[in-house]
């Protein structure tokens, strides 16, 4: 059994202001408050796919892999036990977040991992875009990516792949800068080409960014046309990878990790697909806009 989608993430922040402003005017994602104070973010029918909560992190606190249903949850937590990984199961937990059964770990860095079933969906309160956003690539494949900041990746890929059941789709070694190479590792769990990326890299966040995947090419344009009207810190300009093939540009979030917002990422059937390896990050464009570290 594995994982079988990044159902949910949670950002702990220090200006949750700033991010619904971020969130629903330029992302163009749906806004509902929380008890906590936070937000709740919402890009399709689901309940909610991202927690602003106002815990000062600026950073990812917590990551939702949804799995097919009960049976496979205890498939998961067994292995996960039987490999040594403390795991606890919370049905107060699993209440707050709006899910059937629910059971956390962490993550050899340190991010909650939480493995879940039954996800709220809002069948009568439809997904609107304030800004027109026609919608979010979602059915099957998740909310989005994140790629992670995990210094020596090999405990990482280790209980990603081994544990959860992560697949590999490539990797890129490429050098970011003079005299420093690094290979990026790209996971994924459905037909979305990577649900994670792992960076060998240490960095202050564990989250390198996060992505979104529009459903209309025009929304990517709209979006970078919305973002530079807000003032918005671009980090890389508009562009196309090699590996996932999406045609993306990236934004400095209030929290200061950074999101994607693209269109067309190819698919993998794995009956078919056999990892490779590529020596660049992008086809053209995604210049970079900021120096390391902001």
């Amino acid at each position: 059994m594995s994982v079988r989608a990044l159902g949910y993430a949670g950002f702990g922040v220090k200006d949750v202001a700033a991010w619904r402003s971020f969130a629903e005017d330029v992302l163009g994602v749906a806004v509902n408050e929380a008890a906590n104070g936070g937000l709740r973010l919402r890009v399709d029918d689901s309940q909610w796919r991202i927690a602003i909560e106002p815990t000062g992190e600026d950073d990812v606190t917590y990551l939702g892999f949804e799995v097919e249903g009960p049976a496979a949850l205890d498939e998961l937590v067994a292995k996960l036990s039987a490999a040594g990984v403390a795991v606890e199961r919370s049905e107060a937990l699993a209440k707050e977040r709006g899910v059937i059964g629910l059971a956390r770990c962490t993550d050899p860095t340190g991010i909650g991992i939480e493995l879940y079933w039954g996800p709220t969906e809002t069948g009568q309160n439809r997904f609107v875009s304030k800004v027109g956003v026609a919608g979010f690539v979602t059915e099957g494949q998740g909310f989005g990516h994140v790629v992670l900041m995990a210094g020596d990746i090999g405990p990482s890929r280790n209980f990603y792949e081994t544990l959860l059941g992560f697949r590999l789709s490539d990797v890129i070694d490429f050098s970011p800068m003079p005299g420093f190479e690094v290979r990026l590792v790209f996971l994924h769990c459905n037909p979305r080409h990577h649900t994670l990326a792992l960076a060998p890299i240490p960095a202050p966040k564990r989250l390198n960014h996060f992505m979104l995947q529009v459903r209309d090419f025009d929304d990517v344009g709209r979006g970078l046309d919305r973002a530079r009207k807000a003032g918005v810190t671009f980090a890389n300009s508009l562009g196309k990878h090699t590996n996932d093939q999406m045609i993306s540009f990236y934004l400095i979030t209030p929290s200061g990790f950074e999101v994607e917002y693209g269109f067309g990422g190819r698919e993998i059937d794995d009956a078919t697909w056999v990892p490779s390896r590529h020596t660049a990050t992008s086809t053209w464009g995604h210049e970079r806009l900021v120096r390391p570290g902001g």
